[in-house]
């Protein structure tokens, strides 16, 4: 019984993330502008970003990330790469997860490439993986507010911003960047 239950829930949690992940390749036109407004949003709440945005190689942005589960997970969304504030490429960002969690959650996500080697490793990777490459600062509020360009060594820095919904647990997660179309 606890075997088909589980199996029913990992279902589920495949199942809405495939609906999210079966949108058309289309839907990268859209991605351009919803990723400037999300960085907009981003340079408000946090002023320590757009300094660093003034010093990334690139910014690769993630406006809408849809992270479902209960027990098991998964997590989906469309980003575009800019480079000199212009569109480079299109990415997705996919995750599963295993543990105590249940409920839904929409965030966005931006990467700043701090160097030519953590951009080319995003360019020239089947898919970059979050933990696995070049080093990942993921940058709170705290540490926002004594980052500056000299104290900004890393290679590559993230922000998690605009959460709405609620999920709640613990669990095990990796989350892989893959580069959609040429």
């Amino acid at each position: 019984m606890r075997r088909r239950a589980f199996l029913t829930q990992a279902g589920l949690a495949l199942a809405a993330t495939a609906a999210v992940s079966s949108e058309p390749l289309d839907a990268c036109a859209q991605a351009d502008p919803d990723a400037q407004a999300a960085l907009n949003a981003l340079y408000r709440a946090v002023p320590a970003s757009k300094a660093l945005a003034a010093k990334a190689k690139g910014i690769l942005v993630f406006p809408r990330i849809v992270k479902a589960g209960f027990l098991v997970g998964a997590q989906y969304g469309q980003g575009t790469l800019l480079k000199d504030g212009k569109p480079a490429g299109h990415y997705n960002i996919a995750a599963g997860s295993y543990g105590l969690q249940a409920g839904v959650q929409g965030f966005a996500y931006a990467m700043f490439f701090m160097t030519d080697s953590a951009l080319a490793y995003l360019d020239n990777s089947a898919g970059f993986e979050v933990g696995v490459g070049p080093s990942v600062v993921v940058v709170d509020a705290g540490k926002a507010k004594t980052l500056t360009t000299t104290t900004g060594r890393e290679d590559v820095y993230a922000f998690i911003f605009g959460q709405k919904g609620l999920m709640a647990g613990v669990g095990l997660q990796g989350s892989k960047i893959t580069k959609i179309g040429s």
